[in-house]
């Protein structure tokens, strides 16, 4: 009857639209699909979720009709012992159904029996845990918050620091009046103690007197200040974010712990994938799981003992995703093997999966295959802070540029202090400014050996 009444259409319009001739002759397809969050649910009389909106993007590309049922017997496809096909791919091999839409894993035994498109989704093999699984906190960890060429930076201005302090105290007249007769108090060990009681907020007498050195002083508390913030937010933020160095980041480190069970989806193509594969990795996960009998016979028991703790999980991730985007608690890893694609099946040689396939590519392209992915795997879970990196050189890249000027600075004061006082002498003793400059300048950095022996016969008077 509705090929008559298209024939009638058709003979009305058929000088008007060749095309909408067609459009009235070509019946409903059927499509048959299986019950599964997120792909297919059910809204009350209606059906939702992310194949249903795939399918109904592709019918307006397309401009086809259809009608969707569940697969009767409730299973994707599997080929017997008699090499017949049950579920969906069975339906469509009996030509029950022209389409079956739903993650179908494109594969070699299902390619032979029914055509099948470009898949629509990519998942593979991966592993899902509990996030507070984590690693054992290392000895230098306390070291973490900066990065290696940090600390080389902090350690290069601390002994620039130190030595400043050191030759601002030995050329200021201000602090050093009498070479001659006074000892400096401020020597290249002072110096270094002194600096580093400022950089731990201690502080460590004696204090700087001349302005040459409190510059430099004042600038190395604020660099400290500074210093010490980024250091204890950064290392706050690592321990916060322990629960991301997940002591599991992929099958080898599964394999070679001994501490967290895993196992799989009993009877589940990711099972096979073990048990067939040839690599040494692989061959150990299976045969523990063989031997320490832990296969779950539910996606629902893999996750309820991954919440429970020290049970790693093993399944697709694509499921893996959905489950940890509800289940905030739980974090799938990064390494994903064994990929594979989830295909629309067809009736074997029919010229629409061509046509469907192009479809899929265009959706992908326009990035509507990732906004229904977004759409059906969005999360609840509020974002983890993510791990802190260690602080680069450039992020204080201020603080250092304003130690440095406050070290010049502060050496260039000192220097026109002594310039000043070697002036001021120079007029008095009737001697040229070079020549009472050069004996200050020699009397000021000589080396420590007058001073011990200053500090001997001192000591000798003492006694007397």
């Amino acid at each position: 009857m509705r090929v008559l009444l298209g024939v009638i259409v058709c003979t009305m319009v058929l000088l008007l639209s060749p095309r909408s001739c067609a459009a009235a002759m070509q019946p409903d397809l059927t499509i048959t699909t299986i019950k599964q969050d997120p792909y297919t649910m059910s809204k009350g009389s209606q059906m939702e979720g992310y194949c249903m909106d795939l399918l109904s993007e592709l019918a307006k590309k397309l401009d086809f009709k259809y009608n969707v049922h569940l697969v009767k017997d409730g299973s994707y496809g599997r080929q017997d012992e008699s090499g017949a096909w049950n579920g969906m791919i069975g339906e469509v091999v009996r030509k029950e159904a022209d389409l079956a839409i739903a993650p179908l894993t494109l594969t070699a035994a299902r390619e032979k029996v029914v055509g099948m498109t470009k898949p629509f989704m990519q998942t593979g093999i991966s592993i899902l845990l509990r996030k507070d699984i984590s690693e054992e906190a290392g000895i230098f960890d306390f070291l973490t918050p900066f990065s290696v060429e940090t600390w080389v930076g902090i350690l290069a201005a601390y002994l620039g620091t130190a030595i400043s302090i050191c030759v601002v105290a030995r050329l200021s007249p201000c602090e050093w009046s009498q070479p001659q007769t006074e000892e400096n108090n401020f020597t290249f060990s002072h110096s270094l103690w002194y600096t580093a009681g400022a950089l731990t907020l201690q502080g460590a007498g004696p204090h700087p007197k001349a302005l040459s050195g409190r510059i430099i002083c004042c600038t190395w508390w604020l660099f400290g200040l500074v210093l010490l913030a980024c250091y204890f937010s950064n290392l706050s933020t690592s321990q916060g974010s322990d629960s991301n160095q997940l002591m599991v980041k992929g099958f080898e480190d599964l394999a070679n712990q001994q501490g967290i069970e895993y196992g799989t989806l009993s009877g589940s193509s990711t099972l096979a994938f073990f048990k067939n594969s040839n690599n040494p990795t692989y061959r150990r996960i299976y045969e523990h799981m063989e031997r320490a009998k832990s296969f779950v016979s539910s996606m629902d028991e893999g996750v309820r003992r991954a919440k429970e703790g020290n049970f790693a999980f093993i399944g697709e991730s694509v499921s893996l995703d959905l489950v940890a985007a509800r289940h905030c608690e739980l974090v799938r890893v990064h390494e994903v093997i064994g990929m594979r694609g989830y295909s629309i099946a067809g009736t074997l040689g029919s010229p629409m999966l061509k046509n469907l396939s192009v479809a899929i590519l265009e959706l992908s392209e326009a990035g509507e295959l990732a906004y229904l992915r977004s759409k059906w795997w969005a999360s609840s879970c509020m974002a983890d802070p993510a791990k802190a990196s260690p602080l680069q050189p450039h992020s204080l890249k201020g603080m250092f540029l304003v130690l440095a000027l406050g070290l010049g600075l502060g050496v260039l004061l000192a220097v026109l202090e002594l310039t000043i006082k070697s002036r001021s002498n120079a007029g008095e003793q009737r001697k040229s400014y070079c020549t009472v400059l050069s004996d200050e300048l020699s009397q000021r950095l000589r080396t420590t050996t007058t001073n011990k022996k200053r500090s001997q016969e001192t000591a000798d008077k003492d006694k007397a």
